[in-house]
């Protein structure tokens, strides 16, 4: 989800919230609490769901790669031993 798609479920959920009162502010208001909460997320520095989900997916392959290794080294280890001690 992204910071607009955020602000706009804000703005919906507001608006539902406080019916009466929110259609009195009007849209300036709405714009102005949509410029702020952009802003603040800016700063925040936040990442997407997908983006998110992608460096997942990364780690993942990144892990299973290491794990591979690590057995490979492992191997190769009891491998040098065994021959090392039958010299």
């Amino acid at each position: 989800m992204n910071q607009d798609n955020i602000v706009n479920q804000f703005i919906k959920q507001f608006n539902q919230a406080f019916v009466p009162g929110a259609q009195a502010l009007g849209e300036e208001v709405q714009a102005q609490i949509r410029t702020a909460m952009s802003s603040t997320f800016q700063k925040m520095d936040l990442v997407t769901r997908e983006e998110f989900d992608i460096q997942q997916a990364v780690l993942q392959r990144s892990r299973e790669k290491l794990d591979a290794l690590e057995q490979q080294v492992s191997e190769l280890e009891t491998s040098i031993r065994q021959l090392t001690e039958k010299s």
